[in-house]
């Protein structure tokens, strides 16, 4: 099924990029890579409920607070790319590391915009 498109950049940009990572670590799972498709699961799909959840905050405190989580979860699920990407007998999905280096420039790109404000 399609995904709706919301016309938020960011949350479309996010939500697609956590439907690849479970796509992507269905993949790990089947090379019975658990640990690290476990992690990268948990980190890839949380930058994009964060993103979400700043979409409803009371101030704007809050709303930097919940997209440097995010931000952070983008961090660590770079990391996990490139473990998978520079280990032996791991697979590797080079679009999603083009990916979440756009999904990290965007959301610090929001969080100084909304900084200076």
């Amino acid at each position: 099924m399609p995904m709706k498109e919301t016309g938020n950049v960011i949350i479309d940009l996010s939500f697609r990029f956590a439907l690849n990572i479970i796509s992507f670590t269905e993949v790990l799972e089947s090379a019975r890579k658990f640990v690290v498709a476990n992690q990268l699961l948990r980190s890839g799909t949380s930058i994009g409920a964060n993103v979400r959840e700043a979409q409803n905050c009371e101030n704007k405190a809050d709303f930097v607070h919940k997209l440097k989580i995010a931000a952070k979860e983008a961090e660590e699920t770079e990391y996990w790319l490139e473990l998978c990407k520079h280990s032996e007998n791991y697979p590797t999905e080079t679009k999603l590391l083009e990916d979440i280096k756009i999904l990290q420039k965007i959301i610090n790109k929001i969080i100084n915009t909304a900084k200076s404000r």
